[in-house]
Formats: structure tokens, C-alpha cells, sequence
């Protein structure tokens, strides 16, 4: 994995374009197979795209949920749709993954893909979805004012 570490784990970094095969498999980059070789959670995230976390972030992502307040709609709403559409995956010997069918349409992922290291997670985008994204992404990451991110500018 091309990482930076964080504690004792690395940080997703950069952008790759690999393609789905017609049984909706996708090559992970290579550079990230040894950390997702013990196996992978794929699941809805915000914006119309796929989140990828390795077994063990999902596993603290998943206690995260759990522990929070299921007081209000929004937040069991959230639990919801992050547990249910949440499939484990074990990557195959080239590196490559199933994507469920309703995942599939849930991120609008035809043939070209976009895989992004967003740092504890792989974000998986249809190409389209994601060069509109950056599009209005970069506007805004050029305004952003320290109160946003303190710290990193």
C-alpha cells in the first residue's frame, strides 16, 4: 500500500482507474493488495459512491455505530444503510473483488472506475460521477479557509 503511516496503520493515498469486468469484478490496485489481503468491507458511502475499508477499520467503524445514540431517525437511518449494505469480500488471487449488483447501481459503476485513497478507507466512484466531483471539489478545496480544516493550510 502506497501509505503514510498513522499509528499503526497506513493512509489510503491516490487516484486509480481500474475497470469492471462483465461478472462486475474490479481489479484493487496493486499497491493496496497486501493491506487488503486479510479482506475487505464494501459498503454505500455519502455521494453516490462505494467505501472499501479493510476488515479491521470496518470492525472499528462498526463499534462506532453501534455506540451511538439510536435516539433520533437520522442516526438509525445511518446505522441502517451502513449495515445493510455492507457485503465482506476476500480478494482473489489477482487482486480483484465482486461488487455486488446493488452496490453497483447504488454508485452508478458501469465499466470505467475511479478508486481513491480517502485515508482509512478506498472510495470507488463511476468515472463521470467522479470528474464532476473534483470538478467542484478543487473550487471549493481552493477557498477553504483555515476555520475548515485547522491546520493543513
Amino acid at each position: 500500500m502506497q501509505s503514510v503511516e498513522q499509528g499503526d496503520r497506513g493512509v489510503f493515498l491516490g487516484t486509480h482507474t481500474p475497470r469492471l469486468d462483465e461478472k462486475g469484478r474490479l481489479f484493487l490496485p496493486a499497491r493496496f493488495r497486501d493491506e487488503l489481503a486479510g479482506g475487505v468491507v464494501l459498503t454505500k458511502g455519502q455521494d453516490r459512491c462505494l467505501f472499501v475499508y479493510t476488515a479491521d477499520e470496518f470492525a472499528r467503524r462498526a463499534e462506532a455505530v453501534q455506540r451511538a445514540s439510536q435516539a433520533t431517525r437520522a442516526a438509525r437511518d445511518a446505522a441502517r444503510t451502513f449495515f445493510s449494505s455492507a457485503f465482506d469480500q476476500q480478494p482473489d488471487k489477482q487482486g480483484r473483488i465482486t461488487v455486488p449488483a446493488g452496490l453497483r447501481t447504488y454508485a452508478g459503476l458501469d465499466r470505467d472506475c475511479v478508486v481513491v485513497g480517502a485515508g482509512n478507507r478506498l472510495e470507488v466512484w463511476d468515472l463521470g460521477a467522479w470528474e464532476a466531483e473534483e470538478g467542484s471539489r478543487e473550487d471549493a478545496f481552493a477557498d477553504l479557509s483555515e476555520e475548515v480544516l485547522p491546520g493543513l493550510l
